[in-house]
């Protein structure tokens, strides 16, 4: 019975009590103070009307009391309702699969998002236990887990997996709760799941990334060195030996920036390929960053059998990589280090051959290989210190420009200078440009030094036009790095424009090598120089391989001759040959011709001799800072 009923009886028997009561005071109150018969008569009608009147009131208030409460019942039980028909809804409608068991384990009712991730239907799950959907992944102890949890806590989370109605294993995050009745005992069980076969796959993606190029799909640094720790570890049990070839992209930075980081990025994904294709299965191969790649070679008892692989992948590397409508050459440069004779550890073993490849890249043609020697550790550690200090002196101004003077063969006058930049180190003195210049040529602050050297050159020429110092010309050194800058044209417009300088008073020096690499975009990049009114020079000729079919359609101005071919003169037959040959041939194409490294009279007559118009060399005069330039 219900609270609301039981309020109402009660009411019903309060009204009984009270109306008795009123019937016996009525006929006691009234017998007491009136003694007239007739009185009494009247009296007891008046007590009968009350009654009636009070009566018609206590009822009327118990059936409205009772009938609020029976409607007060209806509503709750519409309300009721309405959470069951709600959360039917829910139930059926979750994302979420939900499979319910009775206290036996047999299942009693599954939603739909349970059918759609299991394949099962309602019909073929019903009256069934979950071991159904076991996958056969999880032991005994795994279940044990879970009904121990369930009895001591009534619930129970975490990762299974189970088997779909195709046969397909996949992973679950599950969470089941035990539901007690009002006594306190166990009625059913709810297991709630998602598929998270999707979690699984990120993962294992984010793993992948973690440890392995995009680009290349190879391998990178970090899985490098575990693999390298590992290698060390077997070859130090084993009493066996390894091998790492350190490998870097020749001018790989010239293809950047000539031709864009797309085309870049197609060649690294080719000279990958092309790796594997040679390694095989011998070694593991990864790429460390950039142009950069690596090779370990286990089980490598000799030095020797590092130096034939790198010499194949040198061999296989100067193949031309063909693409779309590119077809680039391009060479590599390689150092080897060997465990456990020149290292005993991952991280030792990587830095010496850094510095092996360090070496092979300053060997002159590159496309080699170096070993590392005990010597190269101590090169290396300078070299890192030596490049810390550059970039210092680059913020503090410790560099300088320093210019040469360049003669008039025939009239022995002096016509214009070339600026060359120098190191004032502040305890070592002056450092030497071929101990810092290919530090900065291997580290790119070469550029940002060219940039600052074409800055201080053009100003001081500003200033000696100001002073009435007639010269035709100061020449700039521009480096590969920088002249295969797309934005060289801008920063020498900005730098014209600053200092005001007439460009015809500017020579731009690039070498033949810088050109020849990438000549398309040489060409391109020439043209738009010139095209601000400056001179053009190819600085080294003779040293990179000229193509004369393209050297005849290079706007450029001026040839320089080699200081290694005017060295051997006047002695040296093969050297006056060379010289004379391009003499002949700028001639031919109407530019100037300038000899480099003259130290003596007799190589500055017969330059002339053989109708060299310029030429520079300490006979003339040292490079010196611009106050010490001599105007005699």
């Amino acid at each position: 019975m219900s609270v609301s009923v039981r309020d109402a009886l009660r009411m019903a028997a309060l009204y009984l009590v009270l109306s008795l009561l009123w019937l016996l005071l009525s006929e006691q109150v009234l017998g007491t103070f009136v003694d007239d018969p007739q009185t009494l008569v009247r009296g007891r009608h008046a007590s009968a009307c009350l009654w009636v009147v009070v009566s018609a009131g206590l009822i009327f208030v118990s059936r409205a009391r009772l009938l609020n409460f029976m409607g007060i019942g209806a509503q709750l039980r519409r309300e009721d309702r309405e959470r069951l028909r709600m959360a039917a809804a829910v139930f059926d409608s979750t994302l979420e699969g939900v499979l319910v068991t009775g206290r036996d384990g047999v299942i009693v009712h599954v939603n739909r998002a349970f059918m759609r991730i299991t394949g099962y239907q309602h019909d073929e799950v019903l009256g069934q236990r979950p071991s159904k959907f076991k996958s056969g992944r999880h032991g005994a102890e795994f279940y044990q887990g879970i009904y121990s949890a369930l009895s001591k806590k009534d619930e129970w989370s975490g990762e299974i997996w189970n088997r779909r109605k195709s046969g397909e294993i996949y992973p679950q995050w599950q969470t089941i709760r035990a539901i007690r009745d009002d006594a306190g005992i166990v009625s059913h069980y709810v297991a709630v799941f998602s598929d998270i076969s999707a979690i699984k796959h990120s993962e294992r993606e984010l793993a992948y990334l973690a440890h392995h190029d995009p680009l290349t799909d190879l391998p990178n640094r970090l899985l490098f060195n575990d693999r390298v720790e590992q290698a060390i570890s077997l070859a130090k049990g084993n009493k066996r030996g390894c091998a790492l070839l350190l490998l870097d992209l020749d001018h790989f930075q010239s293809i950047n920036d000539g031709l864009g980081h797309t085309i870049g990025d197609q060649l690294l994904k080719l000279v990958g390929g092309r790796l594997r294709d040679i390694l095989g299965s011998a070694g593991t191969l990864a790429r460390l960053g950039g142009d950069e790649f690596a090779v370990l070679l286990e089980n490598c008892q000799q030095v020797g059998q590092a130096a034939v692989l790198a010499q194949r992948v040198i061999d296989q590397m100067k193949e031309p990589f063909a693409f779309d409508e590119h077809r680039l050459f391009i060479s590599a440069s390689i150092g080897i280090s060997l465990f456990p004779a020149d290292a005993q550890s991952a991280e030792q073993l990587l830095r010496n051959a850094d510095s092996a490849l360090f070496k092979a890249k300053n060997n002159g043609g590159r496309a080699c290989y170096a070993l590392y020697t005990e010597e190269l550790t101590a090169h290396a550690q300078h070299r890192v210190e030596t490049a810390g200090e550059l970039r210092r002196a680059l913020e503090q101004e410790e560099l300088q420009v320093f210019f040469q003077p360049v003669h008039d063969l025939s009239t022995r006058r002096m016509v214009g200078v070339e600026a060359l930049v120098r190191w004032e180190h502040p305890q070592r003195g002056l450092v030497s440009p071929a101990e810092f210049i290919p530090i900065a040529e291997r580290t790119g602050m070469i550029a940002e030094i060219d940039a600052w050297v074409l800055r201080q050159a053009c100003g001081q020429m500003m200033r000696w036009q100001a002073q009435g110092r007639a010269l035709e010309f100061v020449a700039v050194n521009i480096s590969s790095r920088l002249f295969g800058h797309r934005e060289l044209y801008e920063q020498v417009a900005a730098v014209l424009h600053a200092t005001g300088m007439d460009p015809a008073l500017l020579e731009l020096e690039v070498t033949e090598s810088a050109i020849m690499e990438e000549p398309e975009v040489a060409l391109e990049q020439l043209h738009r120089l010139r095209g601000l009114g400056l001179r053009l020079a190819i600085d080294d000729f003779g040293t990179g391989y000229s193509s004369l079919l393209r050297l005849k359609l290079l706007p450029v101005q001026k040839l320089k001759i080699d200081q290694g071919f005017v060295a051997g003169l006047p002695t040296d037959e093969d050297d006056i040959a060379i010289v004379r040959v391009i003499i002949a041939l700028a001639h031919s194409m109407n530019m100037q011709v300038h000899a480099e490294g003259i130290e003596q009279a007799e190589q500055a007559n017969l330059l002339l001799e053989q109708h060299c118009q310029l030429g520079q060399g300490y006979w003339f005069g040292r490079p010196v800072p611009s106050e010490q330039l001599r105007w005699d």
